[in-house]
């Protein structure tokens, strides 16, 4: 075994040699023979000898199809040098040897009678002589012509040879085209029937028009008629053209020249939106977009993007067909993660029967995550989303470039990604006007709060613009500690967190007693008005919070009520909520945080339960990760599936680098005292402080649970002062939320407890 496994490896070795040049070398060669046959063919004299031989050969064996041989030769010479010597070509050669033996076969059964007389009284073998020297002056079809149909034409004449030569020829060019000569009859029979069809149509209309003239109607309606005309024309075409179009030409033009256009506005993007971006704002210096890396330019294969679509569409169909369900693909669009084939049902075909085949489907294009979208908005069709083999990175800096960023108007537009047929998607929080962002670890909710972020500092300056954010996870956002847009630096205490979006509550309610005051509405009134009067604008705030659930698991209450306060009544005052969680369960995303965020995005989900609680449908679990979601912006029935846009640690520590340097960030203190006074430390008492709230504490930690009705009845007070004691225990971070009937937890121990009245002596010393 180790002899055979050394030989194997030195063969290896030695047939490295071409370094994989192969191909280029095979083809050299027959580029050459094909040249040598070509001139020996047409120019005899300048090969010599060589040249005399090869054409009296050749034109001896075949007659004049030989003269087509050197053509074919130096075409599959050109075929193989660039790689393209796969099965299909192979068979196409084949099949072209094949067609040029069949017309030396019929070029002998024309000539036939001109000869018969020569050929009668000879041997085979003489018969032969005189058929290779007749080959020679493309008198007939030469010697093999003559040996295929001799035995023909002595059994079945004239008549019987060419009906055989005939289905053998019929058979060669359909191998050779590689079409279905009964979907070709097919075709033709319908483009003939419907041409007829808009023929009739037009007379009748022609007849109906000129009966209305002799009765005298109203001009007026004359030209409402003549107006209704080429609508009714050009539906008619349509509809026939969609009910049997030509199998293959019909997508081979259509994907071809959509994937071309698809790549062409890729490369046609960055040079206008440099120009847009750097004339913004005369007070603020955006940030260049040399600081983030530009895309990989990937030359893809047009042919086979294009032939793997065409095959993924065949055995769509066959797939649908062999469970009894008649449907067509009518388009395909290729994305950056999955490729939608937009199927029509034949007539009486439910919509649910081929949603119910999605695991079958999944299972004949072996590919995981086939998502089905029945109907698509907008069209008769459905869609049936099959993920790439490759997937394609979206970069951030591709979609900031885009003239739909550049040209946006919004200053809180922002970088999503890219859609199923390539095209670059900017939302804008703006006309949200809240967010709600989910989905599993890893599958993209950080990397798109980044690209909002990154897109702010790109298109708003800091006086347009201002960010709070709170990140309970501590490591997300604290890149951006720093940056001149920050009202306050980076709340990663979830005590503070409740704190921070209570000044949000109250920062909206002074900005509408501004607007009451001066008579306006919203922010942009408010803001149109103070630049005729020259004074300082009010900014847009936007809060992201980077993970809910932290913060409900520690003031469920505070934050719930804070959240749906700021939902209902935010908008008008030009202050936006983004909020992220990784747990999308009804406990986190309550029903009324829902009913107040509209606009949604989910990423990669584990299961169609999560999926239905972040968008109110399934879908969400057919995602694949690494970015690809579904965007339900308010107002629209269906999500839309994108690749969201990728922005790099290194692109990001870039940016803030720029942007920080441009001055020092001047954070609001009073700010930040508002939330600190709303967060003292535990077992400090307030001036409101019940006076058995020391007791409490102490019975509370001994039980190791708290309720209402247990200080009802140990301390022989009413229902509202005893719920007064626990609010104050839960705002020392004594006892935890409420938990619905079951009595709510104790959050610290005995020693903890003791460790606190030994802090109260000293500080009251």
């Amino acid at each position: 075994m180790q002899k055979l496994s050394v030989r194997k490896i030195q063969k290896k070795k030695g047939g490295n040699i071409f370094s994989g040049l192969e191909n280029e070398i095979i083809g050299i060669l027959l580029l050459g023979t094909g040249l040598l046959f070509a001139l020996s063919f047409f120019y005899e004299e300048a090969v010599g000898i060589f040249g005399n031989f090869i054409r009296n050969l050749f034109l001896g064996l075949m007659g004049m199809p030989a003269l087509l041989i050197p053509s074919f030769i130096i075409v599959y010479a050109i075929f193989v040098i660039f790689k393209k010597n796969n099965p299909l070509i192979n068979r196409r050669i084949i099949c072209i040897f094949v067609l040029l033996l069949l017309i030396s076969c019929i070029l002998h059964i024309i000539h036939w009678s001109s000869f018969e007389e020569i050929y009668e009284n000879r041997t085979f073998w003489g018969y032969m002589s005189v058929a290779y020297e007749h080959g020679k002056t493309l008198d007939n079809g030469g010697l093999i012509g003559g040996l295929v149909t001799a035995p023909l034409l002595k059994m079945f004449y004239v008549a019987g040879t060419s009906v055989i030569i005939g289905t053998f020829l019929a058979i060669d060019i359909i191998l050779l085209l590689d079409i279905s000569l009964v979907k070709l009859l097919i075709s033709l029979k319908n483009r003939i029937g419907n041409y007829f069809k808009n023929f009739v149509n037009r007379l009748k209309k022609i007849d109906i028009a000129a009966g209305e003239g002799i009765e005298g109607k109203a001009p007026g309606k004359k030209k409402t008629e003549a107006k209704k005309q080429p609508v009714e024309e050009y539906k008619d075409a349509w509809l026939s053209q969609d009910e049997e179009p030509d199998p293959i030409n019909f997508f081979m033009k259509d994907i071809k020249n959509d994937v071309e256009i698809n790549v062409k506005k890729a490369k046609k993007q960055p040079a206008e939106e440099i120009k847009v971006d750097l004339s913004s704002h005369p007070g603020y210096k955006f940030p260049s977009f040399d600081l983030l890396n530009e895309p990989n330019q990937e030359n893809a294969d047009m042919n086979e993007i294009r032939n793997a679509a065409l095959e993924g569409a065949r055995k769509l169909e066959e797939t649908l067909s062999s469970f009894g369900v008649n449907a067509k693909v009518i388009n395909i669009s290729r994305g950056p993660t999955i490729t939608r084939y937009e199927l029509q049902p034949s007539p009486g075909v439910k919509v649910s029967r081929i949603v119910n085949l999605s695991d079958d489907i999944s299972l004949n294009l072996a590919s995981m995550g086939v998502r089905i979208e029945a109907p698509i908005p907008g069209k008769a069709a459905i869609g049936i989303e099959v993920p790439n083999k490759e997937i394609a990175t979206v970069t951030i800096r591709e979609v900031l470039e885009s003239p739909e960023f550049s040209k946006h108007p919004s200053k809180l537009a922002f970088a999503l990604g890219k859609d199923i047929s390539g095209e670059c998607i900017v939302a804008d929080i703006a006309k949200m006007p809240h967010l709600l962002i989910a989905g599993q670890t890893g599958a993209g909710k950080s990397v798109c709060i980044n690209n909002l972020i990154i897109s702010i500092l790109y298109k708003a300056a800091p006086d347009e613009v201002k960010l709070l954010l709170i990140d309970p996870k501590v490591v997300e956002l604290g890149v951006y500690n720093g940056i001149p847009h920050l009202l306050i630096p980076v709340v990663t205490d979830p005590k503070k967190a409740a704190g921070a979006l209570n000044w949000a509550v109250q920062e909206m309610v002074d900005r509408y007693k501004l607007f009451a005051e001066e008579g306006v509405k919203d922010i942009k009134g408010y803001n149109n008005l103070m630049m005729q009067n020259s004074q300082q604008l009010l900014p847009q705030i936007v809060i992201i919070i980077d993970e809910l659930a932290d913060l409900m698991m520690v003031a469920p209450n505070d934050v719930e009520d804070a959240i749906c306060r700021l939902t209902q009544m935010a908008r008008a005052a030009g202050m936006h909520l983004v909020i992220a969680t990784q747990r999308p369960s009804v406990d986190v995303i309550t029903g009324v945080i829902k009913a107040n965020i509209p606009s949604r995005i989910a990423f990669a989900v584990a299961s169609q339960v999560d999926s239905r609680t972040i968008l109110d449908m399934a879908g969400a679990e057919k995602l694949l990760g690494k970015g690809d979601m579904l965007f339900h912006p308010s107002g629209k029935s269906k999500p839309v599936r994108i690749q969201g846009a990728l922005v790099l640690e290194d692109e990001i520590d870039n940016v803030i680098k720029f942007v920080k340097e441009q001055g020092e960030t001047q954070y609001d203190n009073n700010i930040i005292e508002e939330i600190e006074s709303q967060n003292g430390p535990a077992g400090e008492g307030d001036d409101d402080a019940d006076e058995l709230l020391p007791e409490v504490i102490e019975m509370v930690v001994d039980a190791g649970q708290a309720s209402v009705s247990m200080v009802q009845r140990r301390f022989r007070v009413g229902y509202a002062r005893a719920a007064r004691i626990i609010d104050q225990m839960q705002q020392r971070g004594i006892v935890g939320g409420f938990e619905g009937s079951k009595p709510r937890q104790v959050l610290i121990t005995k020693q903890q407890l003791q460790e606190m009245k030994l802090k109260d002596d000293d500080r009251l010393k």
